[in-house]
């Protein structure tokens, strides 16, 4: 019983240092995960003296929160988004994930002075980026890039995983085995893709139409997500397919249900998925012998910067520069954000319960590769987003937003909003003008619940309640928008001082702005020739130079450009 409880205090201890530090991190600019991995280390044989040598453990650990974090993501992760992202994404997943480790593995094999096949196995091991990682870092930077990048990064971190435990299999059974069968890792490949990408599409419009259907206690709702989730995790392995992508997908279908059971699961499973990250890596830092593994540190700090510098960019050039309609600024951001995680070393496991020859200089290298990537990518990020200009101002958003569980689709919201601007002040409610179907929930002021009517006049200070759907977003924030006077300067110098309407006839702007258009340009709208410019999917934030004028995707309707700003050169 001592144990059992000495046991608890540690991780209790572990799990609240963790915490607390993070506020020290978010300061300082340094990556949570890898705060995480050095409260792990520090706690491990070189610390205070934690003895954690279980790798069958850190095994099934590592399966859990990866699965766990995946869930989450997936239902975080917007379906309008893979209008611009998920083909990109897949290409990176598959083709670039093979390109990345196949460059990795040929300079592991110099670098270490290792076979091919041994040299393969590494860049099997590191070619993937992380779902965890990438998560993490977009989401807790404070970055907000353009809608083509982020969800082509988002995407192909949830996504890459079954392409790397292939990789990484086949090369170990090919270590192994005297006579590899070819074709059965062939068959294997495809079991992976094609049992996980049904299953997991089938397995969350199922969930999310249960959900739909029962009536339980608030707090259950997570619970049955998270069991489901892992149930079907589980089944997915069990049939030869990937659990890693049929989670990420059942919460892909699960978050885009727009059921209002959502605000009782999301904001649990957001500690679930921080929980499973903090465990996973404080968990990886015990696993590892600082002084044992000095001796791989300059040859695997070498590897790291190659695959970053040489292998990752030469991928993301290969599978989308031709196909694709990204940017160079675009293409250099994906290609720095190459960030590895959590997997490579839990894929690192493999080969020591497998008892593949120096399995533990497999683990070794993948630890400093993470740890590279995380301190240069990781810390870098929002430099890196900044100088490339693939980041666009935040949409202002309410206080808060709650469904009100009235229908079980397309429901309304409840926003609030604090009144700050000065224009607003001693306006009457009456002469604001909402969207049709929108309506004034409740107004409080001084503390107070008051009635209003349509002679109401707006105090600064006041908190409205406004009854809308998501579609009336643009227009509350238009309207309510408080962000301090800087922050619409800023946003103001990046889409520009004037605004057209994208359905404008390019003709009428010719004309207005003294352009010179082709004829067959002429039957165009403004938004039409922008679209055509930008591959077809425009995103907020995209911009060309043309007759002396940059021209700015203000807003978009699906491919629908809807608003555009202009910038004198």
């Amino acid at each position: 019983m001592d144990n059992l409880n000495s046991i608890f205090l540690i991780a209790s201890l572990l799990l609240c240092l963790s915490i607390v530090a993070s506020v020290i991190s978010a300061r300082v600019g340094m990556p949570l995960l890898l705060l995480f991995l050095g409260v792990g280390m520090l706690a491990g044989e070189d610390g205070i003296g934690l003895d954690f040598a279980s790798f069958e453990a850190a095994y099934v650990i590592g399966h859990l929160a990866l699965a766990v974090i995946l869930l989450d993501g997936g239902m975080r992760t917007q379906m309008k988004t893979f209008r611009v992202g998920l083909r990109p994404a897949l290409s990176l997943a598959t083709l670039g994930v093979v390109v990345t480790s196949g460059l990795t593995g040929l300079l592991a094999m110099w670098i270490f002075d290792l076979t091919l096949l041994q040299g393969l196995l590494v860049g099997a091991i590191v070619g993937s980026t992380d779902a965890a990682a990438v998560f993490s870092m977009l989401g807790g930077k404070g970055v907000h890039l353009n809608e083509r990048v982020s969800a082509t990064l988002e995407i192909e971190s949830g996504t890459n995983d079954p392409m790397a435990i292939f990789l990484t299999i086949t090369l170990i059974t090919l270590l192994t085995q005297e006579v590899a069968d070819p074709l059965s890792a062939l068959l294997m490949f495809v079991k992976q893709f094609g049992i996980g990408l049904p299953l997991g599409l089938a397995g969350g419009w199922l969930f999310a139409w249960v959900l739909k259907k029962l009536q339980l206690p608030t707090g259950l709702y997570p619970l049955l997500v998270t069991g489901a989730g892992l149930g079907l995790f589980a089944t997915t392995n069990l049939l030869g397919g990937s659990g890693f992508l049929a989670i990420y997908l059942a919460g892909l279908m699960i978050g885009n249900s727009r059921s209002a059971k959502l605000q009782h699961i999301l904001p649990v499973h957001d500690g679930l998925a921080w929980l499973s990250q903090i465990g996973l890596f404080l968990i990886l830092g015990l696993l590892v012998t600082p002084h044992e593994m000095l001796a791989t540190a300059l040859p695997a700090t070498l590897l790291a910067l190659g695959m970053i510098l040489i292998a990752r960019p030469l991928a993301v050039l290969i599978c989308l520069k031709p196909f694709f309609s990204f940017n160079w600024r675009e293409l250099a951001f994906i290609s720095w954000v190459g960030l590895r995680g959590a997997v490579p070393i839990v894929l690192a496991i493999f080969p020591v319960i497998a008892g593949v020859e120096d399995a533990g200089l497999y683990f070794n290298i993948a630890f400093f590769v993470v740890l590279i990537s995380l301190l240069i990518q990781g810390t870098s990020l929002p430099w890196a987003a900044k100088r490339l200009k693939v980041e666009v101002p935040a949409e202002f958003m309410p206080k808060r937003r709650s469904l009100l569980g009235v229908f079980a689709e397309d429901d309304y919201e409840v926003f609030v909003y604090s009144v700050k601007s000065e224009t607003l002040d001693g306006v009457e409610l009456r002469r604001l003008r909402f969207p049709s179907g929108a309506r004034i929930g409740a107004l409080f002021r001084d503390h107070q619940l008051i009635h209003p009517s349509g002679s109401t006049r707006l105090q600064q200070g006041d908190q409205l309640c406004i009854i809308g759907r998501e579609a009336d977003l643009p227009v509350f924030s238009k309207m309510f928008n408080e962000e301090p006077q800087p922050s619409k300067e800023k946003a103001r110098s990046f889409f520009g001082d004037f605004t057209l309407s994208g359905d404008a006839p390019l003709k009428d702007v010719a004309d207005l702005y003294g352009l010179t258009i082709s004829p067959d340009q002429a039957s165009l709208t403004l938004g039409e020739l922008l679209t055509r410019r930008f591959g077809g999917h425009p995103v907020v934030g995209d911009q060309m130079e043309w007759h002396g004028i940059r021209w700015v995707v203000v807003a978009v309707d699906g491919d629908h450009i809807t608003q555009v700003g202009l910038k004198p050169l």
